[in-house]
């Protein structure tokens, strides 16, 4: 019996005397991993990231009408709060309030988009009116000050960049073709909070109540009740007790879980990634298909020499140890070469992708790697098991009459 060293010699050997076809076929295997590493990658960082920027939300409770004008999604139940839309009543308010301020923080919200005019730039923003003693406790500051009067506001940082606002710039709300305009001035710009359950203020303008309902009217009507909760493990409590008083005749409210929704999200993330590695595993059949083409080939090339071995007494299981040993080399050659080039690739692609490379060489995103070669290596010894077992049953008699 033939040692193992001499068997696994034998399949470098193999692979060195058709060297280029070899390399060919180990750089499917590349391909494969890359694509399957740098979307697994990628995948992972954009979750970490969308996790991490909503986690610091995941207290929050929204609180909206059942039908009509709201809808859900980030930023809350946005509507005109208008006459003929769905909206929280001031008594609604005065409820939740009572039942919920035990939790934490409670407040109401109104929205909606209007025109705007900066100088001689025209377009559109979000208005959000609020409780001025609310502002500090659930905004922060870039610069300037909260509002102190019912004429000065505070904007998004990505507003005051598109328009080149700064302290004391004059914005006015309102069409000025239908008469009616209201100009304010800016006090202070929020720092940059990104997407968010509550409100989303990087292009918004953000003002009073008073200065709210002088613009737009809805007196006592509210797009939105929010609650930022002081225990999240209290938030199944706060939302029966809440249902429980409000919907007790009819369903008026409908509450919007953040954490259930950053769970939504972050699953739909996964099953995305999942897809996308899926679609990148399609190279790896086509790999897999090389690499059982190649070595069908070294076994159509060398039946004459399998004869003289086999006559000399090596067994069978070493002959197919010798063809899964050149298909594990070229997989395992292909992997590592593949890993290198992910690692490098895949930074590219995520700070492309995803805008921030903060989360690369974190466990989750760096686990793809080995994951992707794991499956290039067995894709490769799979598809070495045919050919392997085909050379092992050659009869020795007919593989020596061989030309």
């Amino acid at each position: 019996m033939i040692s193992t060293g001499v068997i696994f010699q034998v399949a470098v050997r193999s692979i060195r005397l058709h060297f280029l076809r070899s390399v060919l076929a180990a750089l499917g295997i590349v391909i494969g991993v890359v694509a399957i590493a740098s979307m697994g990658m990628m995948g992972a960082n954009m979750t970490l990231a969308i996790t991490d920027q909503l986690s610091d939300m995941a207290n929050m409770l929204v609180v909206g009408p059942s039908t009509g004008g709201g809808g859900g999604g980030f930023g809350g139940f946005i509507g005109g709060g208008g006459a003929g839309d769905s909206y929280i009543t001031e008594k609604q308010y005065q409820n939740i309030q009572k039942i919920a301020s035990k939790y934490g923080i409670v407040y109401t919200l109104r929205s909606s988009s209007e025109y705007i005019e900066i100088g001689k730039s025209r377009g559109r923003a979000t208005i959000y009116g609020l409780d001025t003693e609310v502002l500090p406790k659930i905004l922060a500051l870039q610069e300037g000050a909260f509002s102190k009067s019912i004429t000065s506001v505070v904007i998004g940082p990505r507003l005051a960049d598109r328009y080149g606002l700064k302290i004391g710039s004059r914005i006015d709300i309102g069409n000025p073709d239908e008469g009616s305009v209201t100009t304010v001035r800016v006090s202070g710009i929020i720092e940059e909070r990104g997407m968010s359950f509550d409100l989303n203020t990087d292009s918004a303008i953000v003002g009073s109540d008073r200065l709210f309902t002088i613009i737009l009217g809805g007196e006592g009507k509210y797009n939105q009740v929010n609650i930022v909760l002081s225990d999240i493990s209290r938030v199944d409590e706060a939302k029966k007790e809440i249902t429980d008083e409000l919907n007790r005749r009819d369903e008026v409210i409908s509450i919007q879980d953040s954490s259930r929704m950053l769970e939504t999200i972050t699953s739909s993330l996964s099953t995305m990634t999942g897809f996308v590695m899926a679609i990148a595993g399609i190279s790896l059949l086509v790999a897999a298909v090389s690499i059982f083409n190649v070595m069908m080939m070294s076994v159509n090339e060398r039946i004459r020499e399998i004869g003289i071995m086999r006559s000399i007494g090596v067994q069978r299981w070493d002959i197919r140890k010798m063809f899964l040993y050149e298909a594990g080399v070229l997989g395992t050659v292909g992997a590592g070469i593949g890993a290198a080039v992910s690692f490098a690739f895949g930074y590219i692609f995520v700070f492309g992708m995803v805008g921030t490379v903060n989360y690369f060489f974190s466990p989750q995103s760096l686990l793809f790697i080995p994951y992707a070669m794991a499956v290039g290596i067995l894709v490769c010894v799979l598809s070495g098991i045919y050919p392997a077992w085909r050379a092992s049953n050659l009869d020795p008699v007919e593989a020596l009459r061989a030309e």
